[in-house]
């Protein structure tokens, strides 16, 4: 009974934001007809009035996230189109990003180098699991493989600690940069603005349940080099 109540504790931690995050995603994206521009409208207009002209706004199938790389804000196609609470936050949200990258902000520019790291690291850390068995076939020292397997666990649990270090970068984009703008602009009803701090928290906290979700990559990991 204890290692179930443990196992559902440590699945409600692994899930648990994720959970929320999508629940509060969805609950409030109803389109509204008081709302008279669609996410996309919103980003480009925030990006206009903050003089930020390298930046373009495109439609993904990959998740809302601004990529410095080609200065693109990138949003999903329901929030792209739809006038509704989150399609209007989660754009707020992605502009703050590109207000970071061009004011140039530390964090921002931290956070990129990370991720890039982090995503390498992470296709290593997955090579050098694979190569255990053969490693350990090849050279017939236990130490080898043991070697591959820390140096493969400690690549695969960098992009956890990256996704982790990301949450000041998120939170300053929604509770620096987006509500401001929201509210400056009078873009959102006072009525509306506890539920659009609730969506700029789960836009905040995405990339924080992306890496407790991760860790389940690193226990399946575990579970199949243990057979």
């Amino acid at each position: 009974m204890f290692y179930l109540i443990l196992l559902l504790l440590l699945l409600g931690l692994i899930f648990g934001p994720q959970w929320w995050a999508t629940y509060t995603f969805r609950r409030y994206s109803k389109p509204r007809s008081d709302i008279p521009g669609s996410g996309a409208e919103l980003a480009r207009h925030l990006l206009k009035r903050m003089q930020i002209t390298a930046v373009g706004v495109e439609q993904t199938d990959k998740g809302d996230h601004y990529d410095p790389l080609s200065r693109t804000v990138r949003l999903s196609a329901v929030n792209f189109d739809t006038h509704s609470l989150t399609a209007i936050a989660v754009a707020a949200h992605e502009v703050g990003h590109a207000i970071q990258h061009h004011r140039e902000e530390r964090l921002l520019t931290t956070r990129t180098h990370l991720i890039t790291l982090a995503h390498w690291a992470q296709k290593m850390g997955a090579m050098l699991m694979f190569a255990i068995p053969l490693v350990t076939l090849i050279t017939r020292l236990p130490h080898s493989g043991l070697l591959f397997f820390v140096l493969g666990f400690a690549s695969m649990g960098l992009a956890t600690l990256v996704h982790l270090l990301t949450l000041p970068v998120e939170w300053d984009a929604s509770f620096n940069k987006a509500l401001p703008l929201l509210q400056d602009g009078r873009y959102i009803a006072p009525e509306d603005e506890r539920a659009v701090r609730r969506i700029l928290r789960a836009a905040a906290l995405t990339y924080v349940a992306a890496s407790l979700a991760s860790l389940l990559n690193l226990a399946r990991w575990l579970a199949f080099l243990r057979r």
